[in-house]
C-alpha cells in the first residue's frame, strides 16, 4: 500500500473544493429557476370552476360578412370567466368590435377576430393579431370546460394573463387548448355561419385578400 504525497494529497483536495463548488453552484442555479417559475406573473393561473353552470349567460348578436353571411348569437359564460365576459361586454357596448376582421382561419381549429386596434377593415392589416383595447389585459381565468366545435376561446400570448379583446371560435374540438385558454363563452345559433367563415391561406392561417369581417356586434340580452 502506498500513501499519497503531499502534492497529490492537495490535488485532491483541490478536485474536492472544486466538485463541491459546482454542486453548489448547481443547487443554487436549481432554487433561482424554481423561485421564478414559482414567483413569476401568469405561470400559476387560478382555476375559476369546472363548468359553465347555469347556461343563461348573457348574449351578443354577431353579424358578419364576407364569404360568410349572417348572424351568430354567442352566450357568454359570466360565471365561469367572469372579467373576460364582462370585458367583452364593455367593447361591444362601446362598439368597438364593429367593423374588425377575421384575421387569422385555420380550417378544422378555429376563426380567429378581435383586433379592436389594427384589425379594422379597410386599415393596414399588417399588424393584425397584435393588438388589443386601451383596457388592461387580464388574468387568466381557465376551467375544465373544454374546447369543442362552437366554444369561444380568449386569444394571448405566451403570457397566460395576457388575453385582452381577440377571441376565437372553434370549428372542431382542440382537447390540447383545454386548461390553458381562457373559454368565455359558445355559440348558440348561427354555427352554419361560422362555418363558412373565409379560412387562411397564409402562415399560421392569416386571411390573405379580402377577410371576412365583424360588422356588427351587438348585447341581445
Amino acid at each position: 500500500m502506498s500513501d499519497l504525497g503531499p502534492r497529490d494529497q492537495q490535488t485532491e483536495s483541490n478536485k474536492g473544493a472544486r466538485r463541491t463548488a459546482w454542486l453548489l453552484f448547481l443547487l443554487g442555479l436549481g432554487l433561482i429557476v424554481l423561485y421564478y417559475f414559482m414567483t413569476v406573473p401568469g405561470s400559476s393561473p387560478k382555476v375559476v370552476t369546472d363548468a359553465p353552470g347555469v347556461g343563461d349567460g348573457p348574449q351578443v348578436a354577431l353579424t358578419i360578412s364576407g364569404e360568410a353571411n349572417g348572424e351568430v348569437v354567442i352566450e357568454l359564460f359570466d360565471t365561469l370567466a367572469p372579467q373576460h365576459a364582462a370585458r367583452i361586454l364593455t367593447l361591444v357596448e362601446e362598439g368597438a368590435y364593429d367593423g374588425v376582421v377575421f384575421h387569422r382561419v385555420i380550417d378544422g381549429f378555429m376563426a380567429q377576430t378581435g383586433d379592436v386596434r389594427h384589425g379594422k377593415q379597410g386599415g393596414d392589416l399588417g399588424m393584425a393579431g397584435t393588438g388589443g383595447s386601451s383596457y388592461p389585459d387580464l388574468p387568466a381565468e381557465f376551467s375544465e370546460e373544454p374546447f369543442v366545435a362552437g366554444t369561444v376561446g380568449m386569444a394571448r400570448s405566451t403570457d397566460p394573463n395576457s388575453a385582452n379583446s381577440q377571441c376565437f371560435i372553434m370549428f372542431d374540438k382542440a382537447p390540447h387548448l383545454d386548461g390553458d385558454y381562457t373559454v368565455v363563452g359558445r355559440v348558440i345559433e348561427g354555427m352554419d355561419v361560422v362555418a363558412a367563415i373565409k379560412r387562411g391561406t397564409g402562415g399560421n392561417g392569416r386571411v390573405v385578400g379580402d377577410p371576412d369581417v365583424l360588422e356588427t356586434a351587438r348585447v341581445r340580452q
